[in-house]
């Protein structure tokens, strides 16, 4: 068991039968009166966040959780089939998991899956990709009144701004916690 006033960013524990992560948190101790701990935490089957305050003394189940390498094989419809890298089992995870990784998502990508007690609770990206740009507006000299980026669709399709030096056929590394371009590749 976990007392509350143990609780660390990234601390996982079961609160009313489902999986939470604390996000953020502050143990108070007022001039008057108890301390507590004041807890921003994420439901991770459902995905929302709640503040609140526990007891310090408060107790609560850790949660196991299983963290394993997949590689996206392809899609069917809403699915998409990831392989085990150990096992070679494949599993269909709906899009609805992959909503925030899906614009940069490719075949042959590695990610994490989280799992707990058998559930896809997360799909978590590597922080960093590398893909190639299949359209792009050509630079224009001069053309830099404006801010110095232009647009450039990636070979998933999602469209990006980039710098002007920047070409066609190019490898680029993106962020895809932001969705940002970071360097050439």
């Amino acid at each position: 068991m976990i007392s509350a006033g143990d609780f660390r960013n990234g601390t996982t524990f079961v609160m009313d039968g489902q999986p939470c992560q604390v996000v953020e948190f502050q143990h108070v101790k007022p001039g008057k009166g108890s301390a507590f701990v004041r807890v921003k935490y994420k439901n991770l089957e459902t995905g929302s966040v709640v503040q609140t305050t526990f007891n310090p003394s408060d107790k609560y189940e850790p949660v196991s959780l299983s963290r394993r390498d997949m590689a996206y094989i392809f899609k069917d419809e809403n699915l998409y089939y990831f392989m085990d890298q150990e096992t070679y089992e494949q599993i269909p995870i709906g899009s609805d998991m992959l909503e925030e990784g899906l614009p940069f998502l490719k075949e042959g990508m590695v990610v994490r899956v989280m799992f707990w007690e058998g559930k896809i609770l997360q799909v978590e990206l590597p922080n960093i990709v590398e893909l190639k740009i299949t359209e792009c507006e050509p630079a224009v000299r001069g053309d830099t009144a404006q801010s110095a980026t232009k647009n450039a669709v990636l070979e998933t399709g999602t469209e990006i701004r980039v710098p002007l030096f920047i070409n066609q056929g190019e490898i680029v590394r993106i962020d895809t916690r932001t969705g940002a371009y970071l360097e050439r590749a």
